[in-house]
């Protein structure tokens, strides 16, 4: 029967017990690295009491593992894998044995750093300094949920070093996550040597200086340990326990030489340490097993949890409506929070801003649902990470900033986020030169470029009000990760043949599906913010007798070359954005073609090819050549010869 830290003591026997098996997960720790002659055993080592005492009480079991009201346990210092590997096999989570064999191998859930498919594990870490915004995260969707559980987040102290941590611990003071207890496994080793040759800083301190209750204990004491955890239950705001630790605790010839950081026992030096921690030494059962393993790409599969949202009806703005496509935004988001909130058995939508809610439009949803609005400063590194864990947790996140924050400086959190295949929604406003004044530090002329590279996200460019009103939408009640980018200025509402709106009440949003503007007989392929100027070459070329389709490819990194191929014709096609011309739609256009062959078009490409100007957009267009009286121009001369 699994015991809870809020509901028992610890005994004698208890201590024993831990005792015991601690020196066993060491044997394990040793086997697999040595087996796999890659991993981390030294620290694994020194966080393993840590774990073991953790698992042992914590509202955590091979039976409720799934369960939406049981503890969080996040290892953030994810090289730290074999340790956990070893606790969890040794818990019930999954057969020891297959977690020693198949150590790093390819193909195995079990691999270098820790990854959500094996079960038991909260979030995939490996980039250090992630895992106390991502308890974060989780310690908002157990108050968005109604649910009371404790999240446990074990770091290294070389970990410490990361900013992202300072803007983790500001976070969870500010936003009263007293429900996190967070372990610093504090050896004073890392890679290099000793922490304070590396980089020296105060530990203790800081955690103190951003309002957080500190204890200071010796990390492989479990009644220590233990009566630290528990008085932490009864204390209103985060805590961090430091622990002393040493490096390759139990075995003498390893113990606090940071060499064994990174770097396995040779067999015979197994053979050595097994014999000091009395353990047999079964290495070539191990070799065996690990030889007839087989892959399964099932295993890797991480189980989803159910949404239940209503997103409302769709608004639809008037041809004559003079808004942007950021307002939209707001607009839809508050809608969806209004309607989502009306049933308390709906998935929680939470909110997430870096101190310009009134620039992204989410600062109505601030004052109108201020339960769901979590404000988090200039931190956009730990909100990006915060923002996915709990959308992890069955809650939808919304992650609003503009594009040079919230793609260009978040990538690597968006990347985890996509790893962890997280439930995020993205919305990075000021995307392209549309914001010329700010200048080229923060024109995001590459966002199309940059979210290729996830696997995992959607990526939707909406051309007008309604339809980011719609897109909107869709990433809402859809769950997986979604970037929704637009610009800053007001954009005209598209409108049909009769002259209502392209993207009204009769238009559904389909994700993927290019959208036939105007008709012609040479294609321009276009998208967001550049389709009121396509329009314009449009109209230019049409008075020279020269007839242009505009093609809205809101999706650009999902095109589908049958769709596309219908569009094309004759010898040319064309493509106008305000993106790097290099990563853009008409590389993204170029590359579909090429992979699915036949008759080939020449594409001439319409971008931005240098870092722009700081001016008004329309003036800075002319400058790059991409304004709709130039790029009329050039298509003409092209077609004429």
């Amino acid at each position: 029967m699994q015991k809870f830290f809020r509901e028992t003591d610890i005994k004698d026997s208890d201590i024993n017990e831990l005792k015991n098996l601690s020196n066993q997960c060491r044997g394990d720790i040793l086997k697999m690295t040595t087996l796999a002659s890659s991993g981390h055993p030294g620290g694994s080592m020194s966080t393993v009491d840590m774990l073991l005492l953790i698992y042992k009480y914590a509202n955590i079991s091979p039976e409720n593992y799934r369960s939406l009201d049981r503890d969080r346990i996040i290892v953030s210092h994810g090289h730290t894998s074999p340790a956990v590997y070893s606790v969890l096999g040794r818990n019930g989570f999954f057969h020891i044995d297959d977690a020693i064999s198949q150590f790093r191998l390819a193909g195995s859930i079990f691999e270098g750093h820790i990854e959500r498919s094996v079960p038991g594990v909260e979030w995939s870490t490996g980039n250090l300094g992630q895992g106390l915004s991502a308890a974060c995260g989780m310690a908002l969707s157990g108050k968005l949920t109604g649910r009371n559980f404790n999240i446990y987040t074990l770091m290294g102290d070389g970990e410490q070093q990361k900013g992202q941590l300072s803007e983790a611990r500001r976070f969870a003071v500010k936003h009263k996550l007293n429900n996190i207890t967070a372990f610093i496994d504090y050896n004073k080793l890392q890679i290099s040597g000793n922490i304070d040759d590396v980089m020296p800083q105060n530990i203790k301190d800081e955690y103190v200086s951003d309002g957080w209750m500190v204890f200071e204990a010796d990390g492989h004491d479990f009644k220590e340990l233990f009566n630290l955890i528990k008085k932490a239950e009864k204390i209103e705001r985060p805590v961090m326990i430091m622990a002393r630790t040493i490096m390759g605790k139990n075995v003498s010839f390893m113990e606090d030489i940071a060499a064994y950081h990174g770097k396995p026992l040779s067999e015979e030096q197994l053979e050595n340490a097994l014999n000091e921690l009395k353990l047999n030494n079964d290495i070539d059962k191990y070799k065996e097993l690990r030889s007839r393993f087989q892959h399964s790409k099932t295993l890797h599969q991480i189980p989803r949890y159910k949404l239940s949202i209503n997103t409302g009806k769709p608004k639809v703005y008037s041809t004559e409506t003079k808004t942007d496509n950021r307002s939209a935004f707001g607009n839809a988001l508050t809608d969806i929070l209004q309607h989502n909130s009306l049933n308390s058995s709906n998935t929680p939508i939470a909110v997430f801003d870096c101190d310009l809610a009134g620039s992204v439009k989410t600062d109505k949803a601030s004052k109108e649902y201020s339960e769901y609005f979590f404000e988090s400063g200039i931190q956009e590194h730990h909100t990006a990470t915060t923002a996915g864990a709990a959308s992890v947790n069955s809650v939808v996140s919304f992650f609003a900033d503009f594009g040079v924050f919230g793609i260009d400086e978040t990538y690597n959190q968006q990347r985890l986020n996509d790893i962890n295949d997280t439930n995020l929604k993205v919305v990075t406003t000021h995307l392209g030169v549309d914001v010329g004044e700010d200048g080229k530090t923060h024109q995001c002329i590459d966002y199309i470029g940059i979210m290729k590279n996830l696997y995992g996200f959607k990526v939707i460019i909406p051309a007008d009000p309604n339809q980011t009103d719609k897109a909107v939408r869709f990433a809402a009640e859809n769950y997986g990760n979604f970037l929704i980018g637009v610009g800053r200025s007001k954009t005209p509402v598209i409108k049909s043949k009769d002259g209502s709106p392209f993207f009204g009440e009769h238009y559904s949003f389909e994700y993927g599906k290019i959208d036939i503007i105007t008709d012609g007989d040479y294609p321009l392929f276009t998208l967001g913010a550049m389709v009121p100027y396509a329009l314009k070459v449009h109209e230019i070329l049409k008075d020279r007798g020269i007839s242009i389709k505009i093609l809205n490819v809101s999706c650009p990194t999902d095109i589908n070359s049958q769709d596309l191929k219908k569009h094309i014709k004759g010898n040319y096609i064309f493509s106008y954005e305000d993106h790097n011309i290099n990563t853009g739609l008409g590389s993204l256009i170029s590359d579909t073609l090429m992979e699915h062959g036949g008759k080939l078009p020449r594409l001439i490409k319409f971008g931005i090819n240098r870092y722009a100007y700081s001016g008004k957009p329309a003036e800075v267009f002319k400058l790059m050549e991409i304004d709709s009286n130039t790029v009329a121009d050039r298509i003409e001369n092209f077609l004429k010869h």
